[in-house]
């Protein structure tokens, strides 16, 4: 087994694996915003109101800190009160909730509570990437519950939901 054969052979492939390992460069760049930085330095985030006809009052308060801080924690923009490059705004146009499904009683076994939010995205940089557009989550909850007992919860995993996607149609280009 210890055969000079061997020897060269484990030695020219582990010449080999060294020489392939060395000559590929494996390089990638995680950055979740592609955003030219040369460019775009500021943007505005405007308060959202809530323009729905059932209102959670904590809700607008949530999302407008969720939005901001979404952009806080993964661009280098520099946040500006008025004309920034970017600008997002608009208002949570609906917070509703539904059954969505009966349970063999005949009664709601499952309730859906949905929110969507009407974005304006302007882009003073490069105003072809402008656009109005609304954004929509749901999240569901045992109907046996009360509204208030979830409430806080489920509306903070929608706007967690709707952030990204505003996030992602604004600054990640995906």
């Amino acid at each position: 087994m210890d055969s000079p054969r061997n020897k060269v052979a484990l030695t020219l492939s582990v010449i080999l694996i060294g020489m392939v390992l060395t000559a590929c460069k494996v390089s990638y760049k995680f950055n979740s915003s592609s955003i030219d930085y040369t460019k775009t330095k500021t943007i505005t985030i405007v308060d959202f109101p809530i323009r729905a006809s059932y209102v959670w009052a904590p809700m607008q308060t949530i999302f407008n800190e969720q939005l901001r801080d979404i952009f806080s924690s993964h661009t280098r923009l520099v946040q500006v009160s008025r004309n920034g490059d970017l600008k997002i705004e608009g208002e949570i146009t609906q917070y509703t909730q539904r059954n969505k499904s009966v349970s063999s009683e005949g009664y709601s076994a499952l309730t859906e509570l949905s929110m969507t939010v009407n974005v304006r995205f302007t882009n003073n940089v490069k105003h072809d990437e402008d656009f109005e557009q609304s954004f929509t989550a749901t999240a569901s909850y045992d109907s046996r519950l009360s509204l208030n007992s979830v409430q806080e919860g489920l509306v903070e995993e929608m706007v967690e939901d709707i952030t990204e996607q505003i996030f992602n149609a604004t600054v990640a280009n995906w």
